[in-house]
């Protein structure tokens, strides 16, 4: 029995899904835009019915509202973490260096583990990952201006002036 492809319209929401997986979108039209950029000639009413029938919500990541699939919300970001992510910066000494697209957040030894767990849990979403070994943490970061965003929140998060020196963002 021969497979049968996906209809257009599947493989359009797969599509979408994909994105805002992957990609703060806040609004239709950002979404036209990356369809559009994926060759499905799209209009905003279709996306709009794409929204609905998804399900997708919006949620405040970081500093607006973007869109959310029901599946990710189990791994939406607690805004509480950010309470939790500022105390601990409160009693953590952290320095931030920097290579490339990659931040390295050093720490007392031992830190690095309970920090990354609470950055991954914070509203900071603009990092591509974290990884954490005893007392540095790397975070990775897919292009400049994000690492930009997540740089300036997290100095406010820290208490801290948002361009430091001796870190370029």
């Amino acid at each position: 029995m021969a497979a049968h492809a996906p209809s257009p319209k599947r493989l359009r929401q797969r599509t979408v899904l994909e994105i805002v997986a992957r990609t703060p979108v806040g609004n239709q039209e950002e979404l036209v835009d990356r369809l559009r950029e994926r060759g499905f000639p799209v209009t905003q009413a279709t996306v709009s019915r794409d929204v609905a029938e998804l399900g997708l919500v919006k949620l405040l990541r970081g500093d607006r509202h973007v869109y959310v699939s029901p599946d990710d919300l189990a791994n939406a970001p607690d805004p509480e973490a950010d309470h939790r992510l500022e105390r601990l910066l409160a009693e953590t000494p952290v320095t931030v260096g920097r290579s490339g697209l990659i931040l390295l957040l050093r720490g007392p030894v031992g830190s690095a583990q309970a920090l990354a767990r609470a950055i991954d849990q914070s509203t900071l979403q603009d990092q591509e990952g974290t990884l954490a070994g005893d007392d540095t943490i790397l975070v990775l970061f897919a292009d400049e201006a994000r690492l930009a965003r997540w740089l300036e929140r997290f100095r406010t998060v820290q208490g801290l002036p948002t361009q430091p020196q001796g870190v370029q963002a």
